[in-house]
């Protein structure tokens, strides 16, 4: 089973947790073929504890495990990246990832927010625009719109990507796309749907045909 990976003098291979559906990194453990093999039979991220010598599963005691749907190795199999569903926080600080403590001038600074992908980084701009003054922000006036504003512009942006995609240059097919893609993530805020449940429903459709899908919905 794991014969072709490079565990290292101590019979360790360091394991990148990632969320499946946005990208996040969450942390960074140990294994070993033990805790490798344990995670394969029971589906559920296991770790080898360095300091303690022994193995640990991830949310054993919290709650907050780490589902893993696919274990993928580098190119010099050395490393592993473990896509997972996360349940709960990933950090024992309680934070849902580890890597929140940032790199300037040279000394490490404590952040409130986590490191995550640019379109979370996004998502958080726009709820945060909920306390801004209407009057310095567009979103926070599109917000005080409520669903009637935004979604005229919703279909404003759709219509002039549809016209771009049919004969306009990549570029406005590109910027038309981002607007949409901005106005999209502002109509899910005004409703509190977080982006990772959309991903998580396109995630449940993969695979099956469309027609299939649309019938289902009929």
């Amino acid at each position: 089973m794991s014969a072709e990976l490079h565990f290292d003098e101590r019979g360790l291979i360091p394991a990148i947790v990632q969320d499946r559906l946005t990208g996040e990194l969450r942390m960074v453990a140990w294994m070993n073929q033990e805790a490798l093999a344990r995670t394969i039979d029971t589906g559920k991220a296991t770790f080898y504890s360095r300091s303690r010598q022994t193995l640990w599963q991830k949310g054993e005691s919290s709650g907050n495990h780490l589902v893993v749907h696919e274990i993928v190795a580098d190119c010099d199999a050395d490393v592993l990246l473990l896509l997972c569903e996360p349940a709960g926080p990933s950090c024992h600080t309680q934070r849902p990832g580890c890597f929140f403590r940032y790199l300037r001038d040279g000394a490490l600074h404590d952040e409130p927010l986590h490191a995550v992908p640019f379109l979370q980084r996004l998502e958080r701009e726009i709820a945060a625009r909920r306390h801004a003054t209407s009057a310095k922000s567009y979103t926070k006036s599109l917000l005080e719109g409520g669903a009637p504003k935004i979604g005229m512009k919703l279909r404003e942006e759709a219509s002039e990507l549809a016209v771009a995609i049919e004969g306009e240059s990549d570029e406005r097919v590109v910027s038309e796309a981002a607007d949409l893609v901005y106005h999209l993530l502002v109509g899910l805020a005004l409703r509190d749907v977080p982006w990772r449940d959309v991903m998580a429903e396109l995630s449940r459709r993969f695979g099956t045909s469309g027609h299939v899908e649309k019938a289902r919905r009929q």
